[in-house]
């Protein structure tokens, strides 16, 4: 399928989760996180969830970056040039909600590109080969162009993947894993 149309079909399938059951998967994603070998680095960026949307509830891995006394990364974002940047939560980050309705800091220390460690990376859905669909506007493959070639690219998704997405381009940067509520996929 070509991700104009996995877009529409899994955005349903997101929407048609109760919140009792995108509560219970994104407890079961963090969990799995744990057993991950990513927890000897500093620098953790993450995104806070859009709740309209029925987003995965990241503020639990949060939660578990913290708890492990490492460094969490928030994206904020420039929709007018159509970037990323990203800022160090501590306990001073003032967050606003953005015009998207995701959880932002409004300053802060900023976190250049080449200090991230961990990535993890919003979607809607992933295919067998490591690719992904998001919302369309290329924002997270700009921001992994800027990061280190290691910098470990780790997806969340609800669903399992499908097999091909028909119109990968050179623009998209592939996963190196992606954690769903049953399994850890290693691309």
């Amino acid at each position: 399928m070509l991700k104009e149309d996995l877009r529409l079909v899994f955005k349903s399938k997101r929407n048609s989760l109760s919140e009792q059951d995108s509560e219970e998967l994104s407890l079961q994603i963090a969990n799995r996180s744990l057993n991950m070998n990513i927890w000897n680095h500093s620098n953790y960026h993450i995104f806070f969830p859009i709740e309209k949307k029925n987003e995965i509830d990241t503020k639990l891995i949060i939660q578990i970056i913290q708890g492990k006394d490492k460094n969490v990364v928030l994206p904020k974002t420039d929709f007018k040039n159509k970037i990323i940047t990203n800022f160090l939560l501590t306990d001073a980050t003032l967050l606003k909600i953005n015009e998207l309705g995701i959880s932002e800091p409004h300053s802060g220390i900023n976190v250049n590109e080449n200090e991230i460690e961990v990535i993890f990376i919003p979607l809607l859905c992933f295919d067998s080969t490591g690719h992904r669909v998001g919302y369309g506007g290329g924002y997270y493959d700009m921001l992994l162009k800027k990061c280190p070639i290691e910098t470990l690219k780790i997806g969340l998704s609800f669903f399992d993947p499908i097999e091909k997405i028909e119109d990968i381009t050179i623009n998209d940067i592939k996963m190196d894993y992606c954690i769903t509520p049953t399994k850890i996929y290693n691309f």
